[in-house]
């Protein structure tokens, strides 16, 4: 069976810490429970995710749906954010990970990545040195999300012309955006193999779109 490899960088800097890192860790096992009830998914899913504050860690290495155990995300009191550094290693992990057609077999179908902050990059620099690299890795759909008053649309715009924002970074709001994360990862799912590219569904009102 083909993979479906989906990223997840999330920001885990100092203005997460609270309860936008609870609703985060809540609203995230709520979107793994509502994927593994779709049989297509526990098939081809297969998930990693890095979160970045001033350290960027993969916490879950990609793995499939069906073995995919979330661990409690934390964060630090204070901090930067180091969306470069995530950047950087997300470059690294989706070069080494992804698996190439053959005249054997064929290869994973596109990846796709989905981007949280409630900030702007603190390393503007890699940053913007990243964003060719990782738009060369020809992801199926990445998707920029910016949370609160401090979310930065215009530098996830720099990255991808898919970018929504949410006024707060509370329970109900990511709630609300990871169900819509999960339903577009369940129709790149069953588009695979008819459509290069994934299209957005429809957001929910606590989500906007940024044109």
């Amino acid at each position: 069976m083909r993979r479906l490899p989906v990223y997840f960088l999330l920001d885990t800097s100092g203005s997460m810490n609270g309860e936008p890192i609870q609703a985060l860790n809540n609203a995230l096992s709520g979107m793994i429970n509502t994927l593994r009830t779709d049989a297509q998914a526990a098939e081809t899913l297969w998930i990693s995710i890095i979160t970045f504050d001033r350290i960027v860690k993969e916490i879950t290495p990609l793995t499939e749906l069906p073995l995919f155990q979330l661990p409690e995300i934390v964060c630090p009191p204070s901090g930067p954010t180091s969306t470069g550094k995530a950047l950087e290693l997300l470059y690294e992990k989706v070069s080494q990970n992804i698996r190439k057609g053959t005249p054997m077999q064929k290869g994973d179908w596109r990846p796709l990545l989905f981007i949280f902050t409630d900030g702007k990059p603190s390393d503007l620099q890699l940053y913007a040195e990243m964003i060719p690299k990782i738009k060369s890795l020809n992801f199926g759909a990445i998707v920029g999300c910016a949370a609160g008053n401090k979310g930065d649309n215009s530098r996830l715009k720099d990255l991808t012309d898919s970018v929504v924002h949410l006024d707060t970074a509370d329970s109900t709001t990511l709630k609300q955006f990871f169900k819509w994360v999960s339903d577009t990862i369940e129709s790149g799912n069953k588009s695979m193999g008819t459509t290069d590219t994934v299209s957005l569904p429809p957001p929910p009102s606590e989500v906007h779109l940024i044109i």
